[in-house]
């Protein structure tokens, strides 16, 4: 059953089919982490907490595979390039010591997912040092090893690493639906000119839809129906 999208119908798949959660972490969505430290209202990125939730939740129900995303670098920074943490002029910096430990280190307090997202045991975690999800990770092996060839995205920033890793898989040829109201940017301007971005000139990079949308699609899908 496809899933009602835009520019048109997302061809929902009987195999094959996995959630991406994106970088749902403590230091981007919680006061006192980095997104903070840039001075960006992170109150803007939890009004999506219950429609992840939601996903996430349908996801198990069905027994289908999640993927979930931080981004965060080793302790000692040898993955972080100079120009990545030496870019603006915010009060913290990565590798800084800030609220939640330090700011961007794998391990540290605020680079843990939110508890509301917490991922359960055998759940896969991707640590990831740039914007996208492929690069320097082993997201594409466990990919190909469970056979996966769509993928519902998750998560934030919309414009950044959520489209970054939009485009990288369109590259690999993943066949990838954003939810609109399950993504979002500290900046709504940039948000709603992603969603027209991939969805352009018949889907260049993929489609967009609605939570709801998915959640009906997969109970039509994947519900087993019992009969008296």
């Amino acid at each position: 059953m496809p899933i009602p999208a835009q520019p048109y119908p997302y061809p929902l798949p009987a195999t094959g089919l996995a959630l991406l959660i994106i970088d749902m972490q403590r230091d981007f969505i919680e006061p006192g982490g980095f997104g903070d430290a840039l001075g960006n209202d992170v109150s803007l990125l939890r009004a999506i907490i219950p429609q992840v939730k939601a996903l996430q939740e349908a996801f198990r129900h069905y027994n289908l595979p999640i993927f979930q995303t931080v981004e965060g670098h080793l302790p000692d920074l040898s993955d972080c390039p100079p120009s990545k943490r030496d870019r603006g002029s915010s009060s913290l910096k990565i590798g800084d010591r800030g609220p939640m430990g330090r700011i961007l280190v794998l391990g540290e307090p605020g680079n843990g997912i939110i508890p509301e997202l917490a991922p359960l045991p055998g759940e896969v975690i991707i640590p990831k040092p740039g914007k996208g999800a492929f690069y320097a990770t082993e997201l594409e092996a466990h990919l190909k090893a469970q056979g996966i060839t769509h993928l519902i995205i998750t998560g934030v920033t919309t414009e950044v690493c959520v489209q970054t890793t939009m485009r990288e898989a369109n590259d690999r040829g993943y066949e990838c639906l954003l939810v609109e109201d399950a993504t979002e940017s500290y900046f709504p301007a940039f948000k709603q000119a992603t969603l027209e971005m991939v969805r352009a000139q018949d889907g260049i990079i993929g489609w967009t839809g609605a939570t709801e949308a998915v959640l009906s699609a997969l109970a039509a899908q994947f519900s087993v129906q019992v009969v008296a």
